[in-house]
């Protein structure tokens, strides 16, 4: 907005303000003064001065605002007057700006034109370039047709030369076939003859040949009869004690144990440590024991075993450290300890296989458990316990003494074959399998395996049998 403008409105304002004012309810109430004497009712007071200030204001604000609307007028007819020469500006740059369009367009198709001429020369300027190169290649080309064609001559000349050499050579040559074909004559006569010679030595060669090949089938029969029947002698030839025993002490290895658990009279510390030999069921090698030969027993109060450790050595320098320990279905009381396929050649022991013919020979051989001495001994079987023969010790205690089977005993069969093992003084259990019923894995810490009701829990099944296998 106008500041001259602004200005006028204001002063405008005030002085309506002013003339609209009451002064007489504005000003406080006055006090009663003395009446003023006459002379000073008369004079002209201070709201007539101001009044008349007032209007002289009033009038020199109304000059001063005549003189701003003529100010204005003047102004309006100034603009008017630019805006008509602006709209003529635009006008004339629209006019200015159609004609460089124009201009420009033809600026376009002349550089367009300019374009397809250089084209077109560029074109014909290649056009001759190439003409010239096919003339100069075509040049080339004629030469090098003129040189092949004297090439051809000359190979022509040669080749009927050479022709003329091979007419002569061929002259030769049938003179040469008639000649061979006289000496062929004579040599089919002989190869004739030679040939029905050749038939009767082939004829006589094929009997020489059957011959050998039923002489050479009848020594490989007799020669695989020969092998069959020493296999069946061998293996229908009991085996003499004292090579099994011999046999059994070169093989055997120990098997140390060491458990500790915490009792009512405080740390309780076990290890024991016995000899045994390896043997497997054709899938997995073991070792194999009776539990009473180990840290663990059937008969005690079943507290559980806080670590435990299994090794086995042979000869006191190869040792393996057992990752398990098996108590089998067959019976809990034999024990097993099973090895990976890479420790068995690191014990170097023998690994005896398992009977498959048990009852081959009425009488086996016992090896006491620890090694200390060895027997022949009878057994017979039980048909109420087919999967145990009932040892007849008798006999056995007469030939041998103090030395009488018991418990964690050995017994091979007469082939050198693991029979089984005894669970007591009087029963073989007949070993055919290792199928585990149940399982400890050694460690520093298995308490969370609960060994003491894992063993009652197999004291009660060996409990279970009859009295005569307890």
């Amino acid at each position: 907005m106008n500041k001259t403008l602004l200005l006028i409105i204001c002063d405008f304002l005030l002085l309506n303000l002013l003339a609209l004012t009451r002064w007489e309810k504005a000003e406080p109430p006055r006090s009663k003064q003395a009446p003023v004497p006459e002379l000073a009712a008369n004079a002209v007071t201070k709201d007539q001065d101001l009044v008349e200030t007032m209007r002289q204001s009033l009038a020199d604000e109304k000059s001063v605002r005549d003189e701003l609307a003529q100010k204005l007028v003047t102004t309006d007819a100034a603009l008017a007057a630019r805006e008509q020469s602006l709209t003529q500006v635009q006008a004339e740059r629209t006019k200015f700006a159609a004609e460089r369009n124009a201009v420009a367009a033809t600026l376009g198709e002349t550089q367009r034109a300019g374009a397809d001429l250089a084209r077109k020369f560029s074109a014909a300027t290649q056009e001759a370039t190439l003409t010239k190169e096919q003339l100069v290649q075509l040049q080339r080309e004629l030469a090098e047709k003129q040189v092949e064609a004297e090439r051809q001559r000359w190979a022509l000349t040669d080749r009927d030369r050479l022709l003329d050499e091979a007419q002569k050579k061929n002259q030769m040559l049938t003179m040469a076939v008639v000649v061979s074909e006289q000496e062929k004559k004579s040599l089919r006569e002989a190869a004739d003859v030679l040939k029905g010679q050749v038939e009767v030595e082939r004829s006589e060669r094929l009997k020489v040949q059957e011959a050998n090949s039923q002489l050479a089938q009848g020594v490989g029969q007799l020669a695989e009869k020969s092998g069959e029947l020493t296999k069946e002698i061998r293996d229908n030839r009991p085996i003499n004690a004292n090579l099994l025993y011999n046999e059994y002490l070169s093989n055997r290895v120990t098997a140390k144990f060491a458990a500790s658990r915490r009792g009512f009279l405080g740390q309780s510390n076990r290890a024991k440590e016995t000899s045994t030999v390896l043997v497997t069921d054709g899938r997995q090698v073991y070792a194999l024991l009776h539990v009473a030969e180990s840290v663990f027993s059937f008969g005690e109060i079943g507290i559980d075993w806080e670590s435990l450790s299994v090794e086995l050595t042979k000869g006191g320098v190869a040792r393996q450290l057992a990752s398990r320990v098996d108590f089998l279905a067959h019976d809990p009381r034999i024990v097993v300890i099973p090895l990976d396929p890479a420790q068995v050649p690191g014990l170097g022991a023998k690994v005896y296989p398992l009977a498959t013919d048990p009852f081959k020979f009425p009488d086996a051989v016992l090896i006491d458990g620890g090694g200390r001495g060895y027997g022949e001994v009878g057994f017979k079987l039980d048909a109420g316990e087919p999967s145990f023969v009932r040892v007849d010790n008798r006999f056995f205690k007469r030939l041998f003494g103090d030395f009488a089977p018991k418990r964690g005993d050995l017994v091979f069969a007469k082939t050198g074959e693991l029979l089984g093992i005894m669970v007591n003084s009087d029963y073989c259990a007949l070993l055919k399998q290792f199928g585990p019923t149940k399982s400890i894995t050694p460690g520093t810490d298995i308490k969370a395996q609960a060994t003491g009701a894992l063993l009652d829990s197999l004291t009660a099944r060996v409990q279970a049998r009859p009295l005569k296998l307890q």
